[in-house]
């Protein structure tokens, strides 16, 4: 497995921990949900983008929104407002989109 791959799945576990333990107001799932959405957030702004075609960089780009507003989460999260749950929800969406769409592609 390469070291994104790896990163990408430590950081996603990370992310569902911490909107999981955020619903049972435990103090640590606000940082645990922060390094999961920073992991996945630099794993999608690092990934290259030169060998793709206008498909793959459009939903390159969704990906990236995705992950933006999982970082934005994770600030809602530390100010306890219940917003990060519609930032994660439509970051859900997107990469659930992403997926299925670049799984045709193929």
């Amino acid at each position: 497995m390469k070291l994104r791959a790896i990163l990408f799945s430590v950081s996603a576990c990370l992310v569902l921990a911490g909107a999981i333990l955020a619903l049972t107001k435990w103090s640590v799932a606000p940082y645990l949900f922060a390094v999961g959405s920073a992991g996945v957030a630099v794993n999608y702004l690092t990934t290259p983008v030169g060998d793709l075609d206008f498909r793959g960089r459009r939903l390159h780009r969704f990906n990236v929104m995705a992950g933006f507003l999982m970082v934005v989460a994770s600030g809602f999260q530390f100010n306890g407002r219940k917003e990060w749950v519609v930032c994660l929800f439509i970051a859900a969406i997107l990469q659930l989109y992403t997926a299925f769409v670049s799984s045709k592609n193929k």
